[in-house]
């Protein structure tokens, strides 16, 4: 489903070009959950970014199914963005005076529209946060706001979940629930799971472990087979 070739990404800081990825190569298959772990600086979030079509390569190739990224326009890549591709974030990324079921709607304003509150609460109700659809975000703790922006992810039926450091703000309980959720949309599902975390005991929930040092892989561990639920993704 997703494939790097030798990816390299640099930086220009006036005359000096800074390397960030340093000859990347990496394959994930379709229904993979999987963790990118290493110290910070070490390229994660510009591996991410590059995974998310949020930014390109130096050098390289990427191709998700099938589809060299790098040759597409902005407007190519922000359809497919929008299509194949829901992104969860460390701090929520919620509007704040706007409702939760406001929040989930927003992916939908750029693409299609139909039935937007019937999605957006199909989205509230399957991670389990449909009966405070019309709260701001201040009325809920952080576990029910990363709940919301995982239903936002969701709406627009993504193959693909890219989350950044998404437990990093919960407590250890909240952090539990939100991963049990992400486990059944990759199990349920079938939606491909890649998360950037910084603990350790988060990346253990995941089927392989990805680690990153000074822009390069340098290590991977399988702890479990992707499952398998006869769905492929939607599109």
């Amino acid at each position: 489903m997703i494939k790097l070739n030798n990816i390299v990404k640099n930086y220009r800081v006036g005359e000096i070009e800074i390397p960030v990825l340093r000859g990347l190569s990496l394959q994930l298959e379709q229904g993979e959950m999987v963790a990118i772990m290493g110290p910070s600086g070490c390229g994660k979030s510009t591996m991410m970014n590059i995974l998310g079509c949020l930014d390109t390569p130096t050098s390289g190739a990427y191709y998700l199914d099938d589809v060299e990224i790098g040759k597409l326009s902005d407007s190519e890549l922000a359809e497919l963005r929008n299509k194949k591709i829901g992104f969860v974030f460390q701090s929520f990324n919620l509007l704040p005076r706007t409702s939760a079921i406001a929040n989930v709607e927003l992916p939908m304003l750029y693409g299609n529209g139909l039935n937007r509150k019937q999605r957006a609460r199909e989205a509230l109700d399957k991670v389990g946060i449909s009966q405070r659809a019309q709260h701001k975000p201040n009325q809920l703790s952080g576990g029910e706001q990363q709940r919301v922006a995982i239903a936002r992810a969701l709406v627009n039926n993504p193959k693909i979940i890219m989350a950044d450091e998404p437990t990093g703000n919960l407590d250890s309980k909240s952090s539990l629930e939100i991963m049990e959720i992400l486990k059944r949309l990759n199990r349920e599902d079938g939606i491909t799971i890649i998360m950037v975390t910084h603990e350790h005991d988060i990346a253990l929930h995941t089927q392989r472990i990805i680690t990153m040092r000074d822009g390069e892989i340098v290590g991977e561990q399988t702890l479990s087979k992707p499952a398998r639920t006869g769905k492929e993704g939607k599109t």
